[in-house]
């Protein structure tokens, strides 16, 4: 893995030197992070370059691709590669999502894990961390922002070879505990707004946190309640006791793991709630803000909190219309149509939130849907999580979108999505249930 980064980096200092550069990365966690991390070191390097964030590579925005500059995908371009072929621009990608293609086309150099054999798995921010680093070892303080990318995609639980090493590189302080996020803040709170896990008559209930702190014996220290780094090993086992009762049904070891604190604006910070606001900021519509927090911009985080609370009451709301709506449920499955009622950049999250919830037990497939002015966002996940699972989500959602033609795809095997037109709304929700009704996804 490391020696294909080193030669990645060696062709991406070559590709770069003396060209415009146009940097265009996915507006999640991990692409703003992935951004944050590339824009200062090509900063370092003296080079000038335009930076756009992007929800979705889709044929219009390939179609505007500035001319006379190299494009950089991050986190975006491996469920596009036979479309990026045709422009016959330079493109360089850094990404991990599945490849739709086996075949590269000459125009484009790419580093993909799933490209290489026995690769480690990686989030994009890793991987542009890890070419940053290899670039010039100034950009080793950008370690945190790796960090953030992959606890933002969920893959802080499997600590591998490389990864450990980019955790050593930040500093990071790990500890084991309950995974409620944020641990620096008093506990009532992070239980309140807690939606991953999402805990029944907890979530979003101020009286039922309460009722589950009483559970648990826990009182306020003064005015306030402890923060979750600060219950002793007492009150931590009971509120974990008091949670997991709430969460029947579900694997423990979903909810206990490292809690991830890095230092941030010269504090010591939760790494999962940095990681949510990054989020929060992009889902609303805010990217430049969610970028300037990376970077370290101090006028930029006051503001990004302020939309992280908004962000954290739309999504309080959505959970709630979702549990008080109809749903279609089938066969192991759920679909989760919400129309104009919940915003489309926010749908994916609450497929997730569900995902690791107690709702639907594990292996279920969630479908959630929302509408995109003419469009229709779609986001799928998986239930629990499970890798040994033989149904592929990627492939569900390919094989569909192929049927309807036109459509955009992307994803991995337990969590996919797409964009389809609004007219093929029924028409997308038959393909699905005869597909998960009379048919296996294909492993």
């Amino acid at each position: 893995m490391i020696n294909q980064l080193k030669k990645f980096s060696e062709l991406f200092f070559k590709k770069i030197g003396g060209k415009n550069i146009h940097l265009i990365s996915h507006f999640d966690t991990d692409g703003i992070t992935s951004a944050a991390i590339l824009s200062k070191t090509l900063e370092r390097m003296g080079k000038q370059f335009s930076m756009k964030i992007i929800k979705q590579l889709d044929e219009e925005e390939i179609a505007q691709f500035p001319k006379n500059k190299t494009i950089i995908l991050l986190d975006l371009g491996s469920g596009s590669l036979e479309k990026l072929a045709l422009t016959e621009k330079e493109i360089l990608i850094i990404d991990h999502h599945e490849p739709n293609s086996s075949a590269i086309a000459k125009n484009i150099s790419m580093i993909n894990p799933h490209l290489i054999k026995d690769s480690d798995e990686l989030c994009t921010a890793e991987l542009t961390y890890l070419i940053s680093k290899q670039i010039s070892e100034e950009n080793k303080n950008l370690a945190y922002l790796a960090i953030l990318g992959m606890v933002g995609d969920t893959m802080e639980k499997e600590i591998n070879k490389t990864r450990n090493k980019i955790i050593n590189d930040a500093n990071v302080q790990i500890k084991r505990g309950l995974l409620i996020y944020p641990s620096t803040r008093p506990i009532d709170k992070a239980l309140e707004y807690s939606s991953r896990p999402f805990i029944p008559g907890v979530t979003g209930d101020s009286k039922g946190t309460f009722e589950i702190l009483q559970e648990a014996g826990i009182e306020k220290f003064g005015k306030t309640y402890k923060t979750l780094l600060e219950l002793n090993e007492s009150e931590m086992k009971s509120l974990v006791t008091a949670v997991l009762l709430r969460l029947q049904g579900k694997d423990n070891s979903e909810f206990i793991g490292n809690l991830y604190l890095i230092k941030f604006f010269n504090k010591i910070e939760d790494a999962r709630e940095l990681s949510a606001i990054i989020n929060a900021c992009s889902r609303m519509g805010y990217s430049e803000t969610a970028l300037l927090l990376c970077l370290g911009n101090q006028q930029s985080r006051k503001r990004a909190e302020r939309i992280y609370f908004k962000y954290r009451q739309h999504i309080i709301s959505g959970l709630r219309y979702i549990e008080q709506n109809g749903n279609i449920h089938g066969r192991e499955y759920v679909i989760i149509n919400a129309k104009d009622k919940i915003k489309d950049t926010i749908i994916g999250t609450l497929a997730s939130i569900l995902s690791f919830s107690a709702v639907y037990k594990e292996g279920t497939i969630i479908i959630a849907m929302a509408y995109n002015d003419d469009k229709i966002k779609v986001s799928t996940r998986m239930a629990g999580r499970n890798p040994k699972s033989s149904r592929n989500l990627k492939e569900l959602v390919d094989s569909i979108t192929c049927t309807l033609g036109g459509s955009v795809s992307g994803g991995h095997k337990q969590a996919a999505g797409c964009i389809i037109k609004k007219e093929d709304e029924d028409k997308f929700i038959e393909l699905v249930k005869r597909k998960l009704e009379f048919e296996l996804v294909k492993v």
